[in-house]
């Protein structure tokens, strides 16, 4: 009992969030572009469809887990061990994504003024 509430709340603290940031950020890129623009949209194009398919993963073992979870506690019967582990892939993609394209861009610092121009 204690155990499935744990897990739904780490799936609520955790996987639900990095779902949001990774949405947001999924077609940010990095700093490396080709000077081909075919290869240039054939490599966005692989990338963002990675992210998607990354991000509804993550959606689908979060829904699994919650539905399993709560539905184990309000009929107090005894959670299926396949539950704990997708709870543990949804909390090992979630870091995944937060550590990848679902973080915040760095801002470049900005530059300090000379004394001269002032």
């Amino acid at each position: 009992m204690v155990l499935d509430l744990i897990m739904a709340a780490g799936v609520v603290v955790v996987a639900l969030p990095s779902l949001w940031l990774g949405i947001r950020g999924l077609t940010l890129r990095s700093g490396h572009y080709s000077s081909d623009v075919a290869a240039d949209r054939l490599s966005l194009a692989l990338l963002v469809a990675l992210r998607v398919l990354v991000l509804l993963l993550v959606l689908a073992l979060s829904v699994v887990t919650l539905v399993s979870t709560v539905g184990a506690a309000v009929r107090e019967l005894e959670l299926p061990s396949l539950v704990l582990v997708f709870f543990v892939l949804d909390l090992l993609l979630a870091a995944l994504v937060l550590l990848t394209f679902g973080r915040r861009a760095r801002r470049r610092p900005r530059r300090r003024a000379t004394p001269a121009a002032r």
